[in-house]
This record gives structure tokens, sequence and C-alpha cells, in this order.
């Protein structure tokens, strides 16, 4: 059984005193903080870039968890390794040639993930599996915060860590204390949580998730 990971979505942070929520969110028992690039393409919403993780990336020592949702991500890979990024995702929806970008990934010296929409079948990721370190899998369709968990995720979890067993599995959308216990059982080790870290209590919210 993989350790637990808990990664905090920054999207759901303060964004006026972000230094301080960094920091008080690792304080809390965080490991990672997971950093959602959008372009307003790919998704229906656009968040930050590059300038940001640069900015807080001196404050702390959390691993930073890059999810690009954007179109094309291959343009955006060199800066967001560059600012700071330790493990950058992106989406098999969105880019042709996908093991070209997972390549330019690693050549950063970042780990390399993939993430799969709900809609989009496990069997997608079979040509790219061994050069993975990690499959993201979103329980909600990407773009925005707050949505209500898709059940169907847990499936895909299950099938990927019966076929690929040692792989780290990280799911992301609708995720609390509830729906974290089914993402854990499903085989899922790493949980990205926004809205119900940054609620409360960030350090009871994380260990309840734990």
């Amino acid at each position: 059984m993989k350790k637990i990971s808990i990664a905090p979505s920054l999207l759901a942070a303060d964004f006026s005193d972000l230094k301080n929520e960094v920091k008080n969110i690792e304080l809390a028992g965080a490991t990672h903080l997971h950093l959602d690039i959008m372009d307003g393409d790919f998704v229906p919403n656009i968040s930050f870039g590059p300038m940001v993780i640069k900015a807080i990336r001196p404050y702390t020592n959390m691993i930073f968890d890059v999810h690009v949702m954007v179109s094309n991500p291959e343009r955006y890979i060199e800066d967001i390794a560059k600012a700071g990024a330790d493990s950058i995702t992106i989406h098999i929806e969105a880019t042709k040639h996908i093991d070209r970008a997972v390549n330019l990934i690693k050549s950063f010296g970042c780990k390399a993930a993939v993430a799969i929409n709900p809609g989009t079948a496990v069997s997608s990721l079979d040509a790219i599996i061994d050069s993975l370190d990690m499959v993201l899998v979103m329980s909600v369709n990407p773009g925005f915060g707050g949505q209500k968990f898709i059940p169907k995720a847990l499936d895909k979890i299950k099938e990927i860590r019966e076929k690929y067993k040692d792989i780290d599995i990280e799911i992301d959308g609708g995720i609390n204390n509830e729906t974290a216990i089914l993402a854990k059982s499903a085989g899922a080790n790493i949980l990205v949580a926004g809205s119900y870290v940054f609620s409360g209590n960030y350090k009871e919210k994380i260990e309840s998730l734990k």
C-alpha cells in the first residue's frame, strides 16, 4: 500500500496572501501543492501561469505538482519546469504528440504525469504508461473548483491500479473526507483537495483526508 499524500489545490487559496497561504498549508502537513494552469481554451477558465509558481517557490519545500490544463502543453513545459515544478501533469486529450510531450517534461528533470478526463478510457494510457511517474484521474470535468464528485472515476482508479500496480495514482475533483475514503479504497494514493482544505482549519482538514 502506497503512502497517502495530500495535495491542496492553490486555486482555493486566498490569492491576496499567497506567500502565507503556502507557508501555512505546509505547516498543516501538506507534502504536495497542486498548481492548476488553465488557458481558457482546453478548459473554460483562466487561472495563472509560471510567474506565480516562480513567485511562491522560495517559500516552501512542498512538492510542486503542476497540472497543466492547456491546449498544446508542449509550449509551456520549459517555462513551468524552470519556474520550480517538481512534477508536471499534462492531459492526454490536449496534445497530438503525448510521447514527445512526456519526454520533454523528463528532459527538464521533472516527473511526468498524464491526466485523463471523465470521458477518456484508461486504455488510452497503454502506449505511454511505461514513461510515466503518475496518472491523474479527473473525478470532475476540469476547469472549475467546487464540482460534484463523479463516482465512475473510482472504477478507473481500480482498473489502473490492477494494470499498473506500482504507479502513483492521483485523483482530482470533489475530494472531501467522504470521497477520500472511496478514492483510497480504489487505489489512489495522492489526493487533490481545494475548497475542502482551504475552507477551515488546514491541519484538521488534511488529517481527515489522510
